[in-house]
């Protein structure tokens, strides 16, 4: 490799409830109303031990609120993250609002909050997740189209636009199941997009689960990575498989797996993000493990023991 990669993982990684002794999400959410200190000591101990480097923030509990609780302030979560030799990278951000008719100001607003946020805490990408699809017999059925994907164009060029004046760049994600995770999604989107402005966050195990190959999926686009989710999937879901948008996620999980143990090619998914803006840092992004030291150090093995 051209580079010595730092490792980075996504805290979703964190979100198993056998990592916290408890039953549910919504346990670990209460864990996290009533000590956010503990919840965050947890993560960060875990992240120090599995030799990771930076991470990707999300949403709750490991989010900027409860951050901010926890230290009492943006400044003091970095002197946290700097204490303990780490740094924040990027944070998710749900574009589930860029629709046509969509109150741009208010999409605006909450980008914006969260940039700023971002780059105080000293990371530097938004990853944004555009809406989910619905159902092929959802009535009515909801099309991605040229309206809809000019609307998610014109909402990404503004706060493309707002969050890079704050040092941040907006990524668009590729969740399976969104409108934004095959490669007729992509390529449509991305051409509608400046790539000034708007950058791509490929996840090697969306698009798998989305029935594309990764690496043919992000070679035309690879100039516009800055940023992407290492993660692997045992191949694509079941065509048809009915998106409830409460469950979709959790549904996911079913197919991915550790990697090295799926079928994204590693070795040429490696050589092609080298030639990406994003080469510095490989993001792992292991969905809601019961033992995510463990799983960290093992994904962090395989790459450096086949040289990827």
């Amino acid at each position: 490799m051209e580079t010595t990669p730092e490792y980075a993982v996504d805290l979703i990684t964190f979100y198993h409830p056998s990592f916290w002794g408890v039953g549910s999400y919504d346990d670990i959410m209460a864990l996290r109303h009533k000590d956010p200190v503990a919840l965050w000591t947890k993560i960060l101990d875990a992240l120090n031990e599995a030799g990771m480097s930076s991470f990707e923030m999300t949403f709750p509990p490991a989010d900027k609120s409860s951050a901010i609780d926890a230290f009492g302030s943006v400044k003091g979560f970095r002197d946290e993250l700097t204490a303990r030799g780490l740094k924040l990278k990027s944070s998710y951000h749900s574009g589930s609002g860029w629709t046509p008719g969509a109150d741009l100001g208010a999409e605006l607003n909450k980008a914006e909050e969260l940039a700023e946020f971002v780059a105080d805490a000293g990371g530097d990408t938004l990853v944004v997740g555009l809406p989910m699809r619905n159902s092929r017999d959802a009535a009515p059925p909801f099309f991605v189209d040229a309206k809809f994907a000019s609307a998610v164009a014109d909402i990404a060029h503004v706060v493309g636009d707002a969050t890079q004046r704050k040092g941040v760049k907006t990524a668009l994600h590729t969740e399976a199941h969104s409108t934004f995770c095959t490669r007729r999604d992509i390529d449509l989107i991305l051409t509608l997009t400046d790539p000034e402005y708007v950058y791509f966050c490929p996840d090697t195990a969306h698009i798998t689960l989305a029935g594309g190959d990764a690496i043919d999926v992000v070679a035309p686009h690879a100039e516009r990575v800055v940023i992407a989710h290492w993660k692997d999937a045992l191949g694509r879901m079941p065509a048809g498989f009915p998106i409830d948008h409460s469950t979709i996620h959790n549904q996911h999980q079913d197919y991915m797996c550790a990697l090295g143990s799926g079928v994204v090619d590693w070795p040429n998914w490696a050589k092609l993000y080298e030639q990406t803006e994003g080469r510095g840092v490989r993001l792992l992004e292991l969905d809601a493990v019961a033992s995510p030291i463990a799983e960290m150090k093992a994904a962090k093995s395989f790459l450096e023991l086949n040289g990827i």
